[in-house]
């Protein structure tokens, strides 16, 4: 790994590393937020939850061709067993995972590529993942500034949780044999039932009241509102594949919206943050 950086997040120092490419964060640093002490518990207590093994279980098979899907598959069906324990030991060792690093020493913990850490940050918090986001956002901002890189926040926060929502409507939503005009309509059915949660209003509504502005609806949508965007796409990937029907998801994700919104705005520390 090349040499650390830090960011500042809520008082907390927040190392990052960067391997191949890609940022790795440290999330010894960031369970710091929940209990200083109890760190492991707090990463381990994450780990062994059925959304973080479905989710670092595709961001493994979207970057990992040497991923083991057996061994995936049977944690996925131990989780939620009250006797199940999950360390990132443990799920690097039997499934051959690159997405989260165990280091040893003064110096190590536990560090995840930047797509998990933010599904991590979203478990902690939803204002902790905002102030990541945003202070994780200046640092690209100033490091892409000298070599005249675009840094695409909509893409970064969007591309694994879009994933992993597309997945669960195409494995539950989408009858055998369909066309793939129909599966487009069920794909655009639940965007736009996403929208309405967050938005209240589809995009076809948005675009006939902002028809001079480029894009669409998540294109001009605040930092905040891609925040819980994000949280929303995995907690519909959730209710689909519990069997929840489309108006009650609806109405629970709604509400989901509306408290972590207000959250987010009501939140003093919210007025320091750069925008």
């Amino acid at each position: 790994m090349a040499k650390s950086k830090k960011i500042k997040v809520e008082d907390f120092d927040i190392a990052l590393y960067a391997k191949g490419g890609d940022d790795f964060f440290s999330l010894t640093d960031m369970a710091r937020y929940r209990d200083a002490d109890r760190t492991n518990y707090i990463i381990q207590n994450w780990m062994r939850t059925r959304n973080a093994i479905e989710f670092n279980g595709l961001w493994e098979q979207l970057n990992n061709p040497d991923f083991k899907r057996i061994e995936f598959d049977a944690f996925k069906n131990e989780a939620g067993a009250n006797s199940f324990t999950l360390t990132p030991q443990k799920w690097i060792e039997k499934t051959n995972a690159i997405g989260i690093i165990s280091k040893s020493g003064r110096y190590g913990g536990t560090f995840a590529h930047k797509d998990i850490a933010f599904e991590f940050a979203t478990w902690l918090s939803p204002a902790f993942k905002l102030y990541l986001i945003k202070e994780f956002q200046r640092l690209k901002v100033e490091e892409n500034s000298n070599k005249k890189l675009e840094w695409d926040l909509h893409r970064t926060l969007s591309k694994i949780n879009y994933r992993i929502h597309t997945d669960a409507i195409k494995d539950t939503l989408i009858p055998p044999a369909t066309t793939k005009e129909q599966m487009a309509i069920v794909y655009a059915n639940e965007a736009d039932m996403l929208n309405v949660a967050l938005f209240g209003k589809t995009a076809k509504q948005w675009r006939e009241q902002n028809a001079a502005k480029p894009g669409n609806i998540w294109d001009h949508a605040t930092l905040e509102q891609l925040v819980v965007l994000t949280n929303l796409e995995s907690n519909n990937a959730l209710l689909i594949r519990h069997g929840i029907l489309q108006a009650e998801r609806l109405r629970l994700l709604n509400e989901s919206a509306i408290q972590q919104m207000k959250s987010l705005l009501g939140n003093p520390a919210m007025g320091k943050l750069p925008r």
